[in-house]
């Protein structure tokens, strides 16, 4: 596989390292004779540590087999999250590590997970574009507050915390971007 053909959501194998694909930004050569480089950002899928490199159109790298399985949280405990795939039932247990930062999405029976699936083993996964939380905690809603921009910090029923406009009262249910964590719209 060539560089130029790397897309979001893809693994390749760096230095025996999987690395999943964030994002590809492309930068045109400044110069007649200059290449195209695909400047790739990404996690280590095993350790979560993030990956940025930029490669040249033409390098090759070696692509990682993966299966995309449609996943639901059946819980948490201490050993980490445990999902079920929805189609054949299997069970996969991940740690809270591997998570990271999508832990603060995660509530049990949550729909339209795709588990990242190697050799029986689950590397990562990918949660859907919006997800609806509750609010748990936020100021009072207030009466008079217009739809301005003024915006006031909420806790979500999974801990996550973001910015809401100021008429929203808790027990309201949200929509939240997975990707940039912020406020959308009431579900």
């Amino acid at each position: 596989m060539k560089a130029n053909e790397l897309k979001k959501g893809m693994v390749f194998d760096q230095d025996g390292r999987n690395i999943l694909v964030r994002q590809v930004q492309v930068q045109a050569p400044s110069s007649r004779s200059g290449n195209t480089l695909y400047k790739v950002r990404g996690n280590d899928v095993a350790s979560g540590q993030k990956f940025e490199r930029s490669f040249k159109g033409e390098e090759t790298l070696d692509p990682v087999a993966i299966a995309r399985r449609p996943v639901q949280l059946l819980y948490r405990d201490g050993d980490g999250c445990t999902f079920m795939d929805t189609e054949s039932y299997e069970q996969y247990t991940v740690s809270e590590e591997v998570l990271g930062d999508d832990l603060a999405f995660l509530s049990d029976g949550l729909e339209g997970i795709t588990a990242l699936i190697t050799q029986g083993a689950l590397l990562a996964i990918e949660l859907p574009a919006t997800i609806t939380l509750e609010i748990a905690d936020t100021a009072p809603g207030m009466k008079a507050a217009s739809s301005s921009a003024r915006t006031k910090p909420a806790t979500l029923s999974t801990g996550l915390v973001v910015q809401v406009p100021e008429y929203l009262a808790p027990g309201e249910r949200i929509k939240v971007n997975t990707e940039t964590r912020a406020f959308i719209s009431r579900a």
